[in-house]
Order: structure tokens, then sequence, then C-alpha cells
């Protein structure tokens, strides 16, 4: 019996559905973070995003069209609890009721995401990710959504990228909730940490049969030269990046000796967190969108590393100008792969902004087809050699609201006209269609 392959697209709820203060929804951090000037280019809110909320039928019958059997999507917490616990809205709760079973209609099988950034503000206002009642409080919220949901959605995701959301929110700011200083970042991520193990525990507990996990981003990292310095400041990059949430999930620890200053960490521990921090998933989530080459550099607090962009190094670019280098994502699948505790390993996100040319009848994107064309090729050629690959999910589904980049950069597989709500398939879904119809086994050939 051949094992199935997991096909699929993603989106998430903050940046696609829109009705931000709507229908019995309360505040995100999102929200409140985009209406201050200067945090969100151009001044964009996700106040009405890609109205998916109001259209999530139409944009149903585009993946069923494109013939893509798999889509995830994540719940937004301030729709299903505005306050982020006790009062349940239910609208909010109906909303994603309706929403599984029209995939499940259409023969699509849903893939859900817990947190995809969008913390209820109410929660924020008592520390959000710095207080540890978020233990309870994400406990709480899990648990209502396997009581609705458990019984059609097989598929979970605790967190996306928590390094991310704790990183860019809790230390650098130039994410919601906006906050800075080391201390903001260590105590959110040993937190994030200790949630992401407790959710998949939970879950699995609800239900043995569920497959559970969760995500990370992860960058392949090159050192700039052959220094020794150059080659030590990538441990380091590839420590915070690639193994800082990973290697506690599976019984590690932090990566503290190669990241000295992570072990101020252990100030927000209490007693069996090391313990706690472990869990056992069915599979782990990649998203990979581009390399890092990392050069040594004194005056960056606390990596000494600096990462040298890739229009320094005349490196081919996305719009966003991140290193279109697709054999990352194959060492990337090895490097996780090598873990011996990760059982499954998911692409649960791989895509790329261009600019797309748009006509009365067509978008033309032929950089994103070149781009998943030689990156598809990869994982390929992983799924030969590494029997733990399992799927692969395009980054995105429709244009949409890309956080502090607000609407500029177009990820989607389908074109929004944010005018008029307008989706026009690209070039690129066209593509990718023909992709599901040949691994579906329905024509002949496929060009990658």
């Amino acid at each position: 019996m051949i094992e199935p392959f997991y096909w699929g697209v993603a989106s998430s709820a903050l940046q696609t559905e829109g009705a931000a203060f709507k229908e019995g929804k309360g505040p995100s951090i999102w929200d409140i973070f985009s209406e201050k000037k200067g945090n969100i280019h151009g001044r964009h809110t996700p106040e009405n995003a890609c109205s998916f909320y109001y259209r999530y039928k139409e944009d149903l019958d585009l993946i069923q069209s494109m013939h893509i059997p798999n889509f995830r999507f994540s719940v937004s917490w301030p729709r299903i609890l505005p306050q982020g616990r006790k009062h349940i809205n239910p609208k909010g709760i109906s909303f994603y009721d309706r929403l599984i079973d029209s995939c499940l209609e259409r023969n699509i099988e849903p893939w859900l995401t817990i947190y995809h950034w969008d913390l209820p503000l109410q929660l924020e206002m008592q520390g959000g990710w710095t207080n540890r009642d978020i233990l309870g409080w994400f406990s709480d919220y899990t648990e209502l959504l396997l009581t609705k949901y458990a019984d059609r959605v097989k598929h979970w995701m605790v967190l996306n990228e928590p390094l991310v959301f704790t990183g860019a929110g809790y230390f650098l700011g130039v994410h919601a909730p906006g906050k800075k200083g080391m201390n903001n970042f260590l105590s959110a991520a040993h937190h994030a940490a200790l949630v992401q193990a407790a959710g998949i525990r939970q879950i699995k507990s609800f239900d043995e049969q569920l497959k559970v996990g969760t995500t990370f981003s992860c960058s392949d990292i090159s050192s700039y030269s052959n220094e020794p310095k150059d080659i030590e400041a990538a441990i380091r990059v590839n420590a915070l990046l690639n193994r800082f949430f990973v290697e506690p999930l599976l019984g590690y620890g932090y990566p503290i000796k190669d990241l000295p200053f992570v072990q101020r960490i252990e100030q927000f521990y209490k007693a069996n967190d090391e313990q706690l921090l472990q869990a056992s998933p069915d599979f782990i989530g990649l998203q990979n969108y581009t390399r890092e080459v990392v050069k040594y550099a004194w005056t960056t607090p606390y990596l000494h590393a600096k990462l040298i962009s890739a229009k320094k190094r005349n490196a081919k670019h996305t719009l966003l100008q991140w290193e279109i280098y697709p054999e990352g994502i194959y060492n990337l699948i090895h490097q996780f792969a090598a873990y011996p505790e990760v059982k499954e390993i998911i692409v649960t996100e791989n895509g790329a902004a261009f600019a797309d040319i748009k006509s009365e009848q067509e978008v033309l994107d032929t950089e994103r087809i070149e781009f998943l064309k030689s990156y598809i090729s990869q994982v390929r050629r992983a799924k030969k050699d590494c029997s733990k690959l399992k799927g692969y999910f395009v980054w995105s589904l429709t244009d949409n609201f890309e956080w502090a980049e607000g609407y500029s950069p177009r990820f989607g597989l389908v074109h929004i006209d944010y005018d008029n709500q307008q989706r026009t398939i690209k070039a690129s879904g066209k593509w990718y269609k023909r992709l599901m119809l040949y691994e579906a086994e329905k024509i002949d050939s496929v060009v990658y």
C-alpha cells in the first residue's frame, strides 16, 4: 500500500477573513497594532482583508476547481472567544462549523492551526505570551476547539512559527504587540514552547487518533566564508532560527551551548518545566522561504552575527529580497529528519512574492511558477530519500494581508482585487492544478 502524500494550500484567519470587528468578534493584537501609524506598510489594516469570512464558499470552490485535496487554515481566537476566555461567540463557532463542513462537502481535507498570531487583545493587556497564565488560557481555548471540531478535523497544528511571533512581536517590536527587550522575548518564548508541548499532549489525550503537530519557520544557513568566526556565527544563527523551538519539544532542551544568552531563560522556569517542554508530535511542519548567509559581526548584540542579503551577494531573490535557493528546502528536510524523535515532516508553507502582471482576463506570474517548480523539484528529490517527508503546502491560496508588509507583497495562487474582492486564478494556480491532476494520476505528465 502506497502511503499518501499530502498536497495542499495554506492560509490564516487574520490575513484573510476580514470582518475584524463584526459578528461578535473581539479585537486582536494585530487589529490594534495596525492602527498605529508606522507599524504597517501603507497604513494597511486587516479589517477587510480578503473578506474570506463572507466569501469562504467561493474560495473553497476555487480550491476544488484546482483539485487541491488539502486546505490548511487557522481559527481566529478572538472570533471564538472575544475576550480570550470564558464568553463564547456563537457566530464564531458557527462560522468554523460551516467552513469545515463546506470543505468536507467538496472533498477537501481541513487542516486546522490553533494559533496563527492573532492573540485576543484582552489577553495581551494581561501580559499576553509573557504571562505564564497563557498556558491555562490556551488550554481552555484548545479544549473548546476540540469539543466543537475534532469529530471532523483530523489534522491539527498547535502554533504557527513561534520564533517569529515571539521574536518579532516581543523582542524587535516590529510585529504585534510591538514589545521589545530580551526578557519579554525569553518569557514569551518559554511560554510558547510550553504551550506547543502541552497542546500536543492535550490533543492526543482528547483523541489519540487525531494527527497532531506544530510548525516552525526555518532557513537553510550558510557561512559567508570558511573563516572560523563566520562558521561559528552561522552555527549560532542556525541554533536560533532552526533549533530553538524544536529541540526542547523533542527532549534536548534549549540550544544553550551554541546560544549562551539563552541560559537567561531559566529565570522563567518552574518545577518540572524540563519535562513539560517535551511532547511527541505526529509530525512537524517546516515553513521555508529563503536561506541566510551569515557573517561574524561583533556589533550585533547576543548573536555577534549579521545576515548578508541576497541583493548584496547578487543572488536571485523575490520581491521581499529573500534569496531563491531551492536546494535549501532539501537541506532543511534532512536537517530536521536527522532527529530520531521526528516521525513525519510536512512542508506546511512554501511560496514567494513577485510582481504579478494582470490583464483583463488573466494574471501572469511566471516567476512564481518557476519558483514553485524549482522548490517542488527539491521536495520530490527529498521524498525519494527521506521516508519521513509526507506533504507539501503552498503559501498561499490567495493574496492577503502580509503582516507588517500590508497588502503590497502578493503570495497567492489566486489574485485578489482589493477594490472589489474579485478573485482570479493566476497562471501559477493553473500550473498547480495541473500538478494536482498529475499527482492524482488524472493526466500523464507535468513539467517540473
